[in-house]
């Protein structure tokens, strides 16, 4: 179990899931399912028995250093990246995973965002097992893939080849069909939705982002003398200067040739926007999610979030986002939310505090 790491991604925004979201205070770090913890305090405690607690890093933004120390005081100084630009997830993963191996270049890695949710946390370590099992044995790069319910148009799909394996042969990726291609995908039955979790053992990695990714290979790399030492930052300070910014998708996964994924089913859902909350919310007798002092009258199929020391009165609403945090109020169907980015674009222009 020494050799493996986990590499948590905490550094996104979360626009949205606006208003909560906020650049100063995103949605990793807020207790969006009033658990009493986190998103991101539940994703380390996830991984409890995977790995050690001192192989768990957490890669960030520079902003949010002082919460996660306040959220994950058991990381050290070391164990928390921050990125001083955003640059796309493949310079985060390359960051952590040139970090991790220059101290134990035989490290397998597991890769998983800091906002997910996932319902079945023992199925969830089951699945991680299995591939951390493939990629002790062999160079290869492993998703997981979530068993679709629905034609969603808001994740990427995976499409691998069936057979009896566990760990099956990918075909190709798909960033999010339109809903007429997520159908066809559903019907075909060898299709499922991209969790954005990822499982390779240090060796496979450096190989393929060597090939499909030079620059951001060659400038990590060259990071190995400085990590874990105090010239680390300055010499991040550099890198990230020169890297573009490009997904681990389109960077390797797409690419590759070696990649495979392991189906899953463990409860899972991005929380990528309202409606993702809204489906794993308990819901009241009229399908609401509701949070706050509320009254409702005939009101139905709402997800309803309010401060407490605010009374809110809501009568005759059916499908519809009422979220209040921090000075802002956003009301809008939930058909629609994809129009949230939208509307914080709008904010921004207006009254940047807001977003």
């Amino acid at each position: 179990m020494h050799n493996t790491f986990v590499i948590i991604m905490a550094g996104g925004v979360g626009t949205r899931f606006w208003p909560f979201s906020r650049t100063d205070f995103p949605k990793q770090f807020h207790d969006v399912l009033g658990t009493g913890k986190t998103l991101l305090q539940q994703t380390v405690e996830r991984f409890e028995g995977v790995c050690p607690p001192e192989n768990i890093y957490i890669v960030s933004s520079q902003e949010y250093k002082g919460i996660i120390r306040e959220q994950v005081p058991m990381l050290s100084d070391d164990q928390i990246l921050l990125e001083p630009h955003r640059r796309n997830t493949a310079p985060c993963i390359a960051y952590a995973c040139y970090k991790i191996a220059s101290q134990n270049p035989d490290a397998n890695i597991v890769v998983a965002p800091a906002d997910h949710i996932i319902l079945k946390e023992d199925v969830f370590k089951d699945t991680i097992r299995i591939a951390l099992g493939a990629t002790r044995n062999e160079d290869i790069l492993v998703t997981l893939g979530i068993q679709p319910t629905r034609p969603d148009t808001g994740y990427g799909y995976i499409q691998y080849i069936p057979d009896k394996l566990t760990v099956k042969k990918v075909k190709s990726f798909t960033e999010k069909p339109h809903l007429e291609l997520a159908e066809q995908f559903l019907d075909s039955g060898d299709f499922v939705w991209n969790a954005g979790i990822f499982v390779w053992n240090a060796r496979a990695f450096k190989r393929a982002i060597t090939e499909y990714q030079p620059d951001i290979a060659e400038i990590f790399e060259r990071g190995t003398p400085h990590y874990y030492r105090e010239s680390e930052e300055s010499f991040i300070q550099v890198a990230y200067s020169q890297c573009g910014s490009i997904s681990i998708d389109n960077g390797i996964m797409e690419k590759a040739d070696n990649v495979h994924v392991v189906l899953s089913s463990f409860g899972w859902s991005d929380l990528g926007t309202w409606k993702s909350l809204y489906d794993v919310s308990p819901k009241d007798e009229f399908q609401n999610v509701t949070e706050g002092n509320l009254i409702l009258h005939n009101t139905t199929d709402c997800i309803i979030k309010t401060p407490q020391e605010k009374l809110v009165v809501v009568n005759g609403l059916d499908g519809f986002i009422v979220a209040e945090y921090d000075g802002v109020l956003l009301i809008c169907r939930k058909e629609e939310e994809q129009k949230v980015k939208e509307f914080v674009a709008q904010a921004k222009e207006l009254h940047v505090k807001y977003v």
